[in-house]
């Protein structure tokens, strides 16, 4: 069973859920051997149905006291630029995919993101770039970059 924990933090980020919930990326995920998606939708207005993502176990919630355990059991997580969520994932050596969300007006989480994978220590893309490929061509780079983290 391979996991990925999508969140969106205490925000809504409708682009980002959609996206991941897309015919394109839910058959990029179980190319890549995903069998369960948990998103955590905060106060967006798109809430994908359980049965949604066919050929995946969904699991969908708007807030829990406290994430950690979703990030812990995930094999990637996927989330938007807010420093408490790419600080909790960086902090449970998961490959880290983070999507900035473009629509900002002011976008400090570009800032953020932009310097984090200089660091090495996720990637990001945007919800205007196709996530499903950025999924697929990612994937091996995250990987390494977890890997590096453990050994060093």
């Amino acid at each position: 069973m391979k996991t990925v924990f999508v969140t969106v933090g205490t925000t809504s980020f409708d682009d980002l859920i959609g996206a991941v919930t897309s015919d394109e990326c839910v058959k990029t995920l179980i190319d890549r051997g995903y069998t369960d998606v948990v998103l955590q939708v905060g106060r967006g207005s798109v809430v994908p149905d359980p049965d949604s993502c066919p050929g995946l176990t969904l699991q969908v919630f708007r807030f829990k006291d406290s994430i950690a355990e979703d990030m812990r059991h995930s094999d990637l997580v996927i989330s938007h630029a807010g420093a408490g969520s790419c600080l909790e994932a960086l902090g449970a050596n998961k490959p880290l995919l983070v999507v900035v969300n473009d629509k900002l007006m002011d976008n400090h989480q570009l800032e953020l993101a932009k310097q984090l994978q200089a660091d090495s220590h996720l990637i990001y893309c945007t919800c205007r770039f196709a996530l499903c490929a950025f999924i697929f061509s990612t994937m091996l780079v995250l990987k390494f970059i977890v890997m590096v983290k453990l050994i060093c």
